[in-house]
């Protein structure tokens, strides 16, 4: 009696473990998935900056220009 009731708890207990690995690993896939995301839009961002300090220098050039 003694020995099936430590077969019960130790099924039960390593089901949960089971379980808690299962959200564990879930939840970092997601927060994978966020960052890689996030680093995406990071880069859209950059490259939108950069193409307008580009085009901001071009005004400037040209701009230079017709004023000599």
């Amino acid at each position: 009696m003694k020995f099936l009731f430590i077969i019960v708890c130790t099924a039960t207990f390593a089901g949960c473990g089971a379980e808690v690995m299962t959200t564990a690993a879930t939840s970092a896939a997601i927060k994978k998935q966020e960052v890689e995301a996030a680093q995406q839009t990071r880069e859209m961002a950059q490259k939108k900056i950069d193409q307008a300090a580009q085009a901001i220098q071009q005004r400037a050039e040209q701009q230079s220009e017709a004023a000599k």
